[in-house]
This record gives C-alpha cells, structure tokens and sequence, in this order.
C-alpha cells in the first residue's frame, strides 16, 4: 500500500497543523493510501502543540501587559521546556493588527515564561520565536530574566522562523502589527539604538547574528544573553524524526495558510520541500492562498481560494485540503 507524509503547517487563523494533517489522512484512507500524520511547524504558532510535552501554566503578561494564565510545555525527558511565545507574546493572542499598540508592545510574558520554566528546572529552553506583537527587541524578556547567572547551565535556544537582520525586524514586520509608517522609523530607530546598548552591556553585536530579527528583535536580545539562534523548522524536524519519517514514503503533503516568498526562507513549507527533494519524493503543497507569483518549485502546488473560492476556502480549509489531496492520491494510484 502507497504510504503519504502529512507534515502540515497550520493555516493561520482558520485551521492547526493537526487539523490538516488530520484532513490528509482522512484523504488517504478514502484513496486505500497509508497516511504517516507529522504535524509540523517552523517556530510561529503551534510550535508547542507539534513538540508536546506536559502543559505547565503560569500567571504571565500578554504584549499590552494585562495579566493572563499562559503556558509552557516540559518534554518527557524532564529537562527540556518549550516556551511558544506566540502564546504569551503573540499578535492573535490581542486581537490581531487593529487591537495592537505596535509601540508599547513588549516581551515580558516570554521572558515570564523562560523563568518559570528555569525556576521548575529545566536545563534546555527551546523559544519558539514567531507570531510576535512585538518589535521591542526582546529587551523587557532580557528584563525579565535579571540576574542572567540564572541561566548560567541552560541551554537557551531560540527556534527562528525567519533569517532577518535585528534592525530589519522593524520595518520588515512592524507594519503587519498595526505599526504606522512614523512608528515603524521609531521602532527602527529604537533597535538601532539596542544593537549598541546590547553591544556595549553584554559584548554581543546582534546585528550581526542571522535572525536576530525574528519575532520583533527577540531573538537577537535572547542571543545577547548567550542563547543560539536556530532555524526553527530544523528543531522540529529533528524532533520529530521528519527526515525517517518521510525517506521511503510515496508522496509527502505540505502546507500553510497563505503561500508566499517567506515560505522557502527558512518557513516549514520550504523546508519540508527541501527534505523531500533530498529523499528523492514527489511533494505537494496545498496553500490557502497564495500572495504574489507562483514559486518556481518542482512540487505540485494546488491553491484553495483559486479551487474553491476565498469563502469556502476560509470556512473549511480542511475540507477543501481533504479534496484536493484525494483527488491527487486517486489519480497517483490509479
């Protein structure tokens, strides 16, 4: 029997990385494939829920510094925690762009969570860095976690979903959280001013670090206090075992919300495509949308809003992705 990988990205907003993966198997079952489900994510949202482990939750702040219960996760080996900081930090966690003040917003709820995490424990911190509502740099989280001989014996590892510079972080990103073109130079200006705060306090220059500017600059100021910038994919991936999983396999099924240049610099999509085309399988991308021109890439791509239309593709993406990956099963075996 035909065996597919489902390592599925969440479409954001509308449906997880479980629940696509989930609409693959159900695609396969129907098309007599075997169906191997391996929700992934590259650091953003769902970063947590992909990697497991036992829920821990703690009173933290959200981004606009309101109290909430948040959570982070300890794995099963005991001494590795996952702090997603999408869930404490995030822009959908406030109500997206229009609820934002792109300026106040600030880190200290992933810093809050990093501690509890310390304070429990662990000795290896993974920092899922995406989905922010944040361009502080990561100051208040490096606040937060004041006196830093804390950490001394952690391992902080900060998972990166993008490989932009610290200062770009500002005016790549910021207008996507509510940031106005006066306030995105203020934001720029005020991470230049970090890279010699942080160059002179701690002897780091995080301008110089790939991705020290994802999630607002919060990768970059966790850098300056001795974390290691990863890509966040390549986390999960091993994580996972993705790699095992997909050699073999007949066809791997990737995908995300909104299909576009980011998704092959150091996204999940991209990287799943990477695997696959190392192991010599076919791939299939199904996207929700897609923004700009179609990649240049040698695996299918099928987009929901061009298939179904933007309001079923937004109501069942799921649905939709069932469909189109059954159709692609059925005409594969047959």
């Amino acid at each position: 029997m035909p065996r597919v990988v489902a390592a599925t990205d969440k479409f954001r907003g509308t449906a997880s990385a479980a629940e696509i993966a989930l609409a693959v198997a159900r695609a396969a079952a129907g098309a007599g494939w075997d169906c191997d489900q391996v929700p992934v994510s590259d650091g953003g949202e769902g970063f947590a829920d992909v990697l497991g482990g036992r829920s821990r939750l703690v009173r933290a702040h959200d981004p606009l510094g309101r109290e909430l219960e948040a959570e982070w996760r300890l794995l099963d080996d005991g001494r590795t925690a996952v702090v997603e900081m999408a869930l404490v930090s995030g822009l959908q966690l406030i109500g997206g762009a229009e609820a934002n003040d792109a300026v106040a917003a600030d880190t200290t709820g992933t810093g809050e969570l990093i501690a509890a995490a310390v304070k429990a424990g662990a000795r290896r911190v993974l920092v899922g860095a995406g989905g922010s509502a944040t361009t502080d740099g990561g100051l208040a989280a490096v606040g937060v976690l004041e006196p830093h001989s804390r950490l001394r014996g952690v391992e902080l590892v900060v998972a990166c979903d993008v490989l932009i510079p610290f200062v770009d972080a500002a005016r790549l990103f910021a207008p996507q959280k509510g940031a106005s073109p006066p306030q995105v130079e203020l934001l720029a200006r005020r991470l230049e001013r970090l890279v010699q705060v942080y160059r002179a306090r701690f002897g780091v220059d995080v301008s110089a670090i790939p991705g020290g500017g994802a999630a607002g600059g919060l990768a970059g100021g966790l850098a300056a206090i001795g974390a290691a910038l990863v890509p966040g994919f390549d986390v999960v991936a091993e994580a996972v075992d993705l790699v095992d999983r997909i050699d073999g396999a007949d066809l791997v099924v990737t995908g995300e919300g909104a299909l576009d240049e980011q998704s092959f610099a150091g996204k999940a999509v991209g990287g799943v495509i990477g695997l696959a085309g190392e192991l010599g399988v076919p791939a299939l991308v199904v996207a929700g949308d897609l923004v700009g021109d179609r990649p240049e890439i040698t695996a299918e791509v099928q987009i929901l809003v061009e298939r179904f239309g933007p309001a079923r593709a937004m109501a069942d993406p799921a649905g939709c992705v069932q469909e189109v990956v059954a159709g692609c099963l059925a005409a594969r075996r047959g």
